[in-house]
């Protein structure tokens, strides 16, 4: 991985600020209030240097919106499907669901993204729209 620039500092910053999980143009919006002149370019090729190294994750949610997300931890994510929020979910047993998964198919399992729909709280609460 190259060495870390003031423009990569700048959008992990952001990234670890925010528990929205964030598209790269909203990333970007963020990042021009620091650094005014940095290119819609330089943060697409920093998020997919960052997510190559393995420091963040993106994931689309179906929403058609490639989403980052600088947790890396083993967690979930939940697509609420009325106000489109993209919310974690830190579920126990994902290394018991991988062995599982490597059991009944002989694949050996990498990495896993498990996505859940539904409404979110605020929505449920509402009814949703």
């Amino acid at each position: 991985m190259k060495k870390y620039s003031r423009q990569r500092e700048c959008i992990m910053k952001v990234l670890r600020d925010v528990t929205c999980h964030p598209s790269a143009s909203w990333v970007y919006e963020q990042v021009r209030r620091e650094i005014p002149h940095i290119s819609l370019g330089t943060v697409y090729r920093n998020l997919s240097e960052l997510r190559a190294a393995g420091e963040i994750i993106s994931f689309t949610p179906g929403d058609g919106t490639e989403r980052f997300d600088a947790d890396t931890s083993a967690h979930c994510h939940f697509f609420c499907e009325s106000c489109r929020a993209v919310l974690d979910i830190p579920l126990s047993g994902l290394e018991d669901l991988d062995k599982k998964a490597e059991r009944e198919s002989g694949c050996r399992v990498q990495r896993r993204q498990l996505m859940f729909y539904g409404l979110c709280p605020a929505c449920k609460k509402t009814g949703g729209s």
